[in-house]
């Protein structure tokens, strides 16, 4: 499970009067708010009404009751998880997570006390689910850190399944704690031995008091005008300043995106001349392609546009599906494109404002608001919105109701390409709701792949073809669930390769070049032989090879897909040439020996037919040029 990162302030507070959220400590009806803790970064946003349906039917299904029974403003915070978790904060306070769990491929909602206490405290019993009801003297026990045990349970719903979100209710039928159950409800009534629910978060009862629901998203805005004048104020500057100091056109990039629409707004309220690039990677939603042109109908602004068409679909069979740590397709169906676009219709290069913000991700927290796109050589990027939350751009598009992409309130908290292996498995599997066709479409190329890589069902089904090497939680799961990680060779074959290179658009880091075989690697022979030691220095892990070659960066995978890091193009280019041809001697070695007589350090060597590379190799790359199976095979 990834860590809470802070990457700015945490500005979520509550107006008790007003009854709404506020970005600072003073709502505009002059009473004090009070500060609500979030995990951070704290990118708070505002749900839809998709969102609140989520929440109640997964309430419902949990314990026969919804979470949220009238209109009330709900906001939800992301919070750090192996997939999609958003906190569930309801007039002022935390009342749970909603998570989707990849083990059970489920959304489970995860209590807070004052969370149940709105189900439970408020309801008839009887008609609720997933309780438990414990005897007097084991409540201390309860509050002092310790687990239900059986003995200690006077009453349970009978239907409680083992790993089931529960309830504990005191004696008198007040709730106590909540946390997951270790039995089922059957075990727990023969108050027989052993732990019936891991006890999550515990309190001592109290009285629950609910305010007045009601308000709106324009209530909300109203209590932040000063809030957001400050922001708004500090980035019309911003715009300005940077405008008439980069002598070249204003263009604003638009991506069918919240943060690009408000950018946009900002924008044309500060400058009369500019233009709007879009870049259709070829695998937007449909709706992200309309809004587009609907927006630049909107401000009467020119469009200039470039499709990507089918280059993502014509590439994938080449390279395999993306991932989080090798995302060829930015470079394929976005970066390219864009360049070329820029080329196309600025002369002398253009100056470009971006929705970019610090609490996005580590990386753009860390970014300049200003300055010269490494990818694009005559473009400079101005992120006039990089210390805004994401309620303060929910709340400017609100108060000028702005064309905003419908696909946001179907669900989806990021709008970028559909598919992208940074998507959370639940905005995945949405797909068959939403886009039937789109998510077959994927399915069956993974299908294919999997096939192809003696990998299983189930390892797309569980989404982890986005990882070439999946985090440790995950790879638990797959471990539980007997889901193989590691690809089989299909034998050498000619091992055809593809490569693409350029700037690392999503995370910080130099130049990458990322390459595939169209066919599974077999690392234990790579071991054995070691020849990729004589492009640097290599440590095996299951499934990945690491290179290190001075501050450069090499990584191969059983997928055959393999990722070079460096400073510049041509160098990145270079390293990968020489791990494609490493892999090639290795895998297709005819033990001519010719490499033998031109080591220099005679580290290398002929072992029972085949050339073997051993210690003291110091990676000059001398035996990769006179490899006859580098000259006649690559």
């Amino acid at each position: 499970m990834s860590k809470p990162q802070y990457l700015g302030e945490l500005l979520l507070y509550w107006c008790p009067s007003c009854n709404v959220p506020v970005l600072g400590k003073e709502c505009s009806c002059g009473k004090t708010t009070k500060h609500v803790t979030v995990t951070p970064p704290g990118d708070i946003r505002p749900a839809f009404k998709y969102e609140i349906d989520l929440i109640n039917s997964v309430a419902l299904e949990q314990f026969n009751a919804p979470l949220i029974t009238d209109d009330r403003l709900v906001v939800l915070n992301k919070s750090p998880y192996d997939d999609r978790m958003d906190e569930i904060i309801v007039d002022g306070e935390v009342l749970g997570n909603i998570r989707f769990e990849i083990e059970h491929l489920r959304w489970a909602l995860l209590l807070r006390i004052n969370g149940a206490r709105r189900i439970f405290d408020l309801s008839d019993r009887n008609s609720l689910k997933n309780w438990v009801l414990i005897d007097k003297g084991a409540e201390k026990f309860i509050l002092g850190g310790a687990s239900v045990l059986a003995p200690g349970v006077s009453d349970a719903d009978p239907h409680i399944l083992e790993m089931d979100e529960v309830v504990v209710l005191s004696s008198e039928g007040k709730v106590l704690a909540a946390g997951r159950a270790r039995m089922n409800g059957s075990l727990m009534l023969e108050r027989g031995k052993g732990v019936a629910v891991k006890v999550r978060l515990k309190e001592a009862p109290a009285d629950i008091t609910v305010p007045e629901g009601g308000r709106t998203w324009k209530d909300a805005v109203a209590a932040n005008e000063g809030y957001l004048h400050d922001f708004v104020d500090r980035s019309h500057k911003f715009i300005r300043n940077v405008a008439s100091s980069v002598d070249r056109p204003a263009t604003v990039s638009y991506s069918g995106g919240k943060d690009s629409l408000a950018v946009l707004h900002l924008v044309d309220e500060c400058l009369d001349g500019y233009e709007l690039l879009f870049a259709d990677t070829g695998i937007e939603f449909p709706e992200t392609v309309q809004n587009a042109s609907d927006v630049a109908r909107h401000y009467g602004k020119p469009l200039r546009t470039i499709s990507s068409g089918e280059a993502f679909w014509e590439s994938v069979d080449n390279f395999g599906p993306p991932s989080v740590e090798v995302r060829w397709c930015c470079k394929v169906c976005k970066l390219g494109p864009i360049a070329q676009l820029i080329n196309d219709n600025y002369e002398g290069g253009c100056l470009t404002f971006i929705g970019q913000r610090k609490y996005e991700s580590g990386a753009r927290a860390k970014s300049e608001s200003v300055w010269k796109n490494p990818w694009v050589g005559n473009q400079v990027a101005a992120a006039p919105i990089q210390n805004w939350t994401a309620m303060h751009v929910w709340l400017y598009i609100f108060k000028h109701d702005l064309p905003y992409n419908p696909m946001y309130e179907n669900g989806f908290d990021r709008i970028g390409c559909w598919l992208c292996p940074s998507c959370s498995l639940a905005d995945l599997i949405r797909l068959k709701e939403t886009h039937p066709d789109m998510e077959k479409r994927l399915n069956d190329c993974l299908l294919s792949y999997a096939e192809r890589m003696g990998l299983s069902e189930e390892w797309v089904k569980h989404g982890f073809w986005r990882w070439k090497k999946l985090p440790p939680q995950l790879q638990e799961i797959a471990k539980k669930k007997g889901i193989n990680l590691v690809p089989t060779s299909s034998g050498p074959g000619k091992l055809n390769f593809c490569v693409t290179s350029g700037y690392r658009p999503c995370k910080q880091g130099g130049i990458s070049a990322e390459g595939a075989f169209d066919a599974a690697i077999d690392l234990e022979k790579l071991e054995d032989v070691g020849m990729l030691n004589a492009v640097g220095k290599a440590a095996y892990m299951e499934g990945v090879v690491s290179l290190l070659r001075g501050e450069d960066r090499v990584q191969v995978f059983a997928s055959g897909t393999v990722t070079a890091r460096s400073d510049t193009d041509r160098k990145a280019r270079s390293l990968m040439s020489k791990v494609e041809f490493s892999i090639r001697r290795a895998l297709l070695c005819s033990g001519c020996g010719v490499c033998v007589g031109k080591c220099p350090n005679k580290v290398t060597r002929l072992r029972k037919g085949i050339a073997v590379v051993g210690n003291g190799c110091t990676h000059c790359g001398v035996c990769i040029e006179a490899c006859p199976v580098v000259k006649f095979n690559s």
